[in-house]
């Protein structure tokens, strides 16, 4: 099993699928890194040499942003949007869906488990 970036990446898949452990890497950029070093996509991890795996290491740590710095960099532009009190700000502070989608019947995921709100009783006469 060869870690990079502090991530255990699997040895029994494919180097472009088993580089998507990391955060910050799909893909295509997991294509654009074996294709640089110059190591084919279909080999396995288990496949890989030492000077591949040092070589797909450097590659990945000099050109990415990647994991924890990644992950702080995203948490600070949504703070920065909640402090200037743009739209999108506003609705990450109230938990909804940021992209125009429904809220009325949908948004479950973003707004959490149903809140069930009683009707008001009519007055007998």
């Amino acid at each position: 099993m060869a870690r990079i970036a502090g991530v255990d990446i699997p040895s029994n898949k494919r180097g472009e699928v088993a580089l998507t452990y990391i955060y910050g890497i799909g893909r295509s950029r997991a294509n654009e890194i074996l294709s640089t070093v110059g190591v084919d996509r279909d080999l396995k991890v288990s496949e890989w040499t030492d000077e591949q795996v040092k070589a797909i290491r450097e590659t990945i740590g000099s050109s990415f942003k990647i994991e924890g710095e990644l992950r702080s960099e995203i948490q600070l532009n949504i703070k920065r949007l909640m402090d200037i009190g743009c739209y999108r700000g506003i609705r990450h502070r109230i938990g909804l869906p940021l992209r125009g989608q429904c809220t009325k019947n949908n948004a479950r995921t973003r707004k959490g488990k149903k809140k069930t709100v009683a009707n008001k009783k009519k007055a007998t006469k």
